[in-house]
């Protein structure tokens, strides 16, 4: 039994000097690794004791392997790779998610899975995604802009306290449930093919309605049974004979 306890306790050290996690107490941070993926160790190794988990600047594109830290009340994936199609598993104690300068882009998206597996976050940070609308993702976007995806959020998330870079104030949560619903950004059917896009877009323009194009409608051009002959015309009277 001892020998099996040091020899698992020596390859944890050199585990760790490859991988070169850095614990303190319960903050584990294991950044600028190129890791794609958290490694297994990570989670088997130290996954019920942490409570704080860094894994800023890799290359993550899957949180495979998050389910081991169950206990997990912060997690942080600045600068990786993380697009919409993110996965969490259920952690009920996690309360903080700082996910900036990601891939993200549908915000509505992550909310959904964060309400369905983080229910007790109250902060998040989405600064430099698609989906936070400010200077940092899209330099046409100004505050106003800004605002109305933080009222839609809160709206979506209202335990939140604390969105991006700022406190969630009194006035936007009261604004956010007065008009938040109403905040939603719309997006451009993707579903939409090609064939389709191209046949919309080489439709000729035209004012009058469809029942107009097949001669029916009152002011179709057609045949007149009035012809002019001349002299009788109403028009003739106002010519005079200097005239012509």
């Amino acid at each position: 039994m001892g020998e099996e306890s040091t020899k698992d306790e020596s390859t944890l050290t050199e585990s760790s000097e490859v991988f070169g996690p850095v614990i303190d107490g319960t903050t584990l941070s294991y950044i600028e690794q190129k890791c794609i993926k958290i490694p297994d160790e990570l989670g088997k190794w130290y996954g019920n004791q942490i409570r704080r988990l860094d894994l800023s600047f890799n290359h993550i594109r899957s949180l495979d392997g998050l389910e081991y830290f169950k206990d997990l009340e912060e997690l942080i994936l600045d600068s990786n790779q993380l697009d919409d199609s993110i996965s969490f598993p259920v952690l009920n104690s996690l309360h903080t998610l700082i996910l900036n300068k990601n891939q993200i882009k549908d915000v509505d998206i992550l909310i959904s899975k964060v309400k369905g597996h983080l229910p007790n976050v109250t902060y998040i940070s989405l600064l430099g995604n698609i989906a936070c609308p400010n200077e940092l993702s899209d330099s046409q976007k100004d505050e106003e802009d800004y605002q109305r995806y933080r009222y839609y959020v809160i709206f979506k998330l209202p335990q939140l306290k604390f969105l991006d870079s700022r406190p969630v104030s009194v006035h936007e949560k009261k604004e956010a449930q007065r008009r938040g619903s109403y905040m939603r950004v719309a997006k451009p059917d993707s579903n939409l093919e090609e064939s389709d896009e191209v046949k919309v877009l080489s439709t000729p323009y035209t004012p009058l309605p469809d029942s107009s194009r097949e001669g029916l409608h009152k002011g179709s051009f057609g045949k007149c049974r009035y012809v002019y002959y001349g002299r009788h015309s109403e028009g003739n009277r106002f010519i005079r004979n200097n005239d012509l």
